[in-house]
């Protein structure tokens, strides 16, 4: 197990180029302490029967078949736009 302590959490915040007050150090240490002693627990359990899966909810997509349809025309399409030019949505240049 990693020992979090005030050189370790001082050296994090080194690296994030973040500023923690001398006030919120002690805190800090101890907040991460927690943590990582959790994430450790977590490594003790045996989990070798355990299959892994994608979602822990047995998700399926529903899918429909394709169809090849007449669209709509253009002029309906385009008659809630705000801005059109020609056939087609006019909208702000993003660069």
């Amino acid at each position: 197990m990693v020992e979090i302590d005030r050189k370790t959490v001082e050296y994090l915040v080194k690296l994030a180029r973040i500023k923690i007050d001398e006030n919120q150090m002690d805190r800090i240490v101890s907040d991460l302490r927690t943590i990582v002693s959790y994430v450790s627990q977590l490594s003790q359990i045996d989990t070798k029967d355990i299959q892994p899966v994608k979602h822990v909810l047995s998700l399926y997509n529903i899918s429909r078949k394709d169809q090849v349809r007449q669209s709509l025309p253009a002029q309906e399409v385009l008659k809630n736009a705000p801005e059109k030019a020609g056939n087609f949505f006019k909208v702000p240049k993003i660069i």
